[in-house]
């Protein structure tokens, strides 16, 4: 891709300082996956977290270069260190980390410390003293735990081993979890008073004297006799009041679901271990989720299934285009035993025929994905990790008419493509995107299965979409994960931007057109809804005035912009990724909240038809003529910033008012207020504010 010429660059800071301009909502459940931390630590939690916060929040692993340099804290609703060996958390985050940490935490955060990460959030840590191969003694700086967390607590733990793992009973502190006069915890179910976890290798809580007081509870004891010494209380989890916020600090390890541990063959009495704890299960994820709930968090009363990946159903708005589509993938697609399969990078997409589509073979790898090699036993209803990329995309190809509601009931490809036809008789310029459409009830990312196989990206035409109603991988800016239940507006679309054309029609500009597209598109898909307040946040953002809020002026985001982009054959392949609240409910405002009561609410294909024919008249000018004045007038209409004041921190604080972008390379231009320098800044693709840590340039 074209970049701008190089310049002389230094780090800039922007200070947002209008109260009206909008904050992030704490969405964000942020697991450390930087060093230290153990695979399968990190895969338990983030497994275990989405199945019990989903659709309420985004579960997203972080490192510790994202913990020490992008400002997590505002969106985050907690942070969670899983097991590992906390020597590694010191080493990366001792100091700036731990100060950052802290700080998110006193001032209303919540952190989630899991056997490491428990050693971790107390004030000393005394593991296996006197084993000199393995002792581990020292303070450590969050100290969230006024005490010493002790371990191993049972003996036998060996790094990268489960022959220390065992099964153990926790009495649990009820009286802590519950409301007064009620007997079940809300979202949790009914609370048991012992619970069987996994453990290997955690400590016990053990108080310094006196210290022992309101700010900290135990929540559970551990019911067998320990390896060392555990105090009156054998604490294996305790809460910690710590400022306005607080931590839950966990010796076992109750997020460690059965259904995802392997056989061990060299660990004798493991079998066992798997069984007792998949008979136990129930109890302990509803501890878990009263655990979740103690930091604050809004557990989902029903614990969310892992979804199956779903068919994708391959269709055209005319008969023969799709046959003319696979004429031109012809050179990417394969042949086996009479079936064809697109062998990506990534993916393997077997194209079902009409007439082969309920063979025995396409009935095979229809059934549900196994765990961990194995086939699931009766009455395992739990899925456990999935290695989607291993598992074959099937694609139904229709040839000769649209799929039938009952085979995409989450998606109407007659009023898709009914409202493609509709609307782009208001669009002179809309012609052909959309014509080719796949659609997937249950997909991994739809930029993903486009972005990542290059050998079918390279093949497809300008405006193929690939929209789906949930993604279980979705994408976004960085790290970030777009929280995307039912009900979300999902989809990427294919743009081949001719090479020749970028040094005038600078790449970057194309996510300005999408954004512009957007807000067009929820403002003109029918009569009476011009006056959604819909308005676009630079770079790539859609926000709506939050009607919840009690503060005037507050707005939210709805929807966001992801580009990708590849090369080939004199042409850089865009993969334009959107994604907006549309009709869903939670877990932030939709487009159907902002509407009165008399429209009727959005239907996704509609609007999906809307975006691309906007986008591709909006694309046809850009290509014609560049990002002309009246698109930049267009753009600012519909944005946040006119004349948003900000502070430049790594200038010594001075001021500044955002007065647009540049027409070379659309970066923000800012004015120094007095002066009147001019400055230009660039994200540096921070992931969770684009107005921080920006880069900058004086005009």
């Amino acid at each position: 891709m074209p970049r701008p010429p190089a310049r002389r660059r230094s780090s800039c800071i922007l200070r947002r300082d209008r109260h009206h301009v909008p904050l992030p909502r704490k969405l964000n459940v942020l697991v450390y996956t930087g060093a230290g931390t153990t695979i399968e630590s990190v895969k338990h939690a983030i497994y275990s977290l989405r199945r019990l916060l989903s659709p309420n929040y985004a579960v997203i692993p972080i490192t510790e270069n994202t913990l020490l340099k992008e400002p997590w804290g505002p969106s985050c609703a907690l942070i969670v260190f899983p097991g590992g060996a906390d020597l590694g958390y010191c080493r990366a985050l001792n100091g700036q980390g731990n100060a950052i940490i802290s700080e998110y935490v006193r001032r209303g955060g919540a952190y989630l410390g899991l056997c490491a990460g428990a050693y971790y959030g107390s004030k000393k840590c005394e593991f296996e003293v006197g084993n000199k191969p393995m002792e581990v003694v020292g303070s450590r700086e969050l100290a969230f735990f006024p005490g010493i967390c002790r371990g191993g607590a049972f003996a036998g733990f060996q790094y990268h081993s489960e022959k220390g793992a065992r099964a153990i009973k926790l009495n649990v502190r009820k009286d802590l979890f519950l409301l007064k006069g009620v007997d079940t915890f809300p979202g949790a179910g009914t609370l048991p008073d012992q619970v069987t976890t996994y453990y290997n290798g955690g400590g016990v809580f053990v108080p310094f004297r006196g210290a022992l007081g309101d700010d900290v509870e135990v929540l559970a004891s551990y019911a067998d006799e320990l390896n060392v010494d555990g105090g009156e209380q054998k604490a294996a989890l305790v809460h910690c009041k710590v400022g306005l916020g607080s931590a839950l600090l966990s010796g076992p390890h109750p997020e460690f679901s059965p259904v995802n541990l392997s056989k061990q063959y060299d660990v004798p009495g493991y079998d066992e271990l798997i069984a007792t704890l998949k008979a136990t299960d129930d109890e302990r994820t509803t501890f878990l989720k009263a655990c979740l709930a103690k930091l604050g968090l809004e557990v989902s009363p029903e614990t969310s299934a892992v979804p199956s990946l779903s068919k994708l159903h391959l269709s055209s708005l005319t008969k023969g285009e799709v046959d003319i589509m696979l004429h031109a993938l012809e050179p990417v697609i394969t042949r086996k035993d009479g079936e064809e399969f697109i062998k990506g990078e990534q993916d393997t997409f077997h194209l079902e025929k009409e007439e082969t589509r309920w063979s025995t073979h396409n009935l095979k790898e229809a059934l549900p994905p196994t765990t961990n090699g194995e086939a699931p036993e009766a009455g395992q209803e739990e899925v456990g990790i999935v290695d989607y990329s291993s598992i074959t995309k099937r694609v139904v190809v229709h040839e000769t008419a649209w799929p039938d509601t009952k085979e995409t009931p989450y998606f109407n490809h007659h009023a898709f493509y009914a409202g493609l036809k509709e609307y782009r008789e208001e669009d002179a310029d809309a012609e052909e995107w959309g014509d080719h459409l796949m659609y997937g009830e249950v997909v991994t990312s739809t930029n993903t299965l486009l972005e990542k196989n290059y050998s079918l990206l390279s093949k497809l035409p300008d405006g193929f979409t690939l929209t789906a109603t949930t993604q279980i991988a979705g994408r976004g800016r960085g790290n970030n994960v777009w929280v995307s239940p039912a009900g979300s507006l999902i989809m990427s679309t294919v743009i081949n931007h001719p090479a020749h054309l970028a040094p005038t029609r600078p790449i970057v500009f194309i996510q300005y057109l999408a954004a512009i597209a957007i807000v067009q598109a929820v403002k003109g898909y029918g009569q009476g809804y011009g006056e959604v307040p819909v308005k676009l946040k630079w770079p790539n953002d859609v926000y709506a005035l939050d009607p919840r809020s009690e503060t005037p002026g507050t707005y939210v985001k709805i929807g966001g912009i992801l580009a990708n982009c590849a090369y080939s054959d004199g042409a850089y392949q865009i993969v334009l990724g959107i994604g907006i609240n549309t009709t869903n409910g939670r877990p932030t405002t939709s487009l159907d909240a902002l509407l009165p009561s008399h429209l009727p609410p959005f239907r996704i294909e509609r609007l999906v038809a809307r975006i691309l024919t906007r986008l591709e008249a909006l694309y046809k000018i850009f290509v014609r003529k560049g990002f002309t004045t009246e698109l930049e007038r267009v753009y600012y209409s519909h944005w946040l910033h006119g004349r948003q004041e900000v502070t430049l921190e790594a200038e010594g604080g001075v001021k500044a008012r955002i007065v647009g972008i540049t027409r070379d390379w659309g970066m923000l231009m800012a004015e120094e207020i007095g002066s009147g320098k001019m400055w230009a800044l660039q994200s540096d693709e921070n992931s969770f504010d684009f107005f921080k840590g920006l880069v900058k340039r004086k005009i």
